[in-house]
């Protein structure tokens, strides 16, 4: 990789959870950046065609888009998706691991399973 941080975005509409992750992120090395909504996120990635995470955490319940449609508009990119979610519907839960993503972590999770998850993540991400 030619960066020297991987580079994760956070997508979640609780602002404490968005500060929490992005800390324990940059704890173990990890650049991150938040975004309160889906839209939000999806905005600047269509207006920066540079700007490419190197993995997304996407929150499932969120005003505007949630996080499978997020995932639905993030399809084909490449860019590993993991969900956190504090609701355990296990139609959800299907319907995101089979549209890609690599995990699906309930809230509150432990953060070194977190960091491990992303670890991974990362470690499947394909060059550009």
């Amino acid at each position: 990789m030619g960066k020297l941080q991987p580079f994760v975005v956070v997508v979640d509409d609780d602002e404490s959870v968005s500060r929490a992750v992005k800390r324990l992120l940059r704890s173990i090395g990890i650049t991150a950046e938040t975004f309160a909504s889906g839209d939000a996120f999806l905005d600047t990635l269509s207006s920066i065609p540079s700007y490419r995470p190197d993995c997304v955490i996407l929150d499932v319940q969120m005003p505007g888009l949630n996080g499978l449609e997020v995932q639905r508009r993030l399809a084909g990119s490449g860019t590993p998706i993991i969900f956190i979610t504090a609701y355990d519907d296990v139609g959800l839960r299907e319907q995101a691991l089979a549209g890609g993503a690599v995990a699906w972590l309930r809230k509150p999770f432990q953060d070194d399973l977190f960091a491990r998850t992303v670890r991974a993540a990362l470690e499947r991400k394909q060059p550009s």
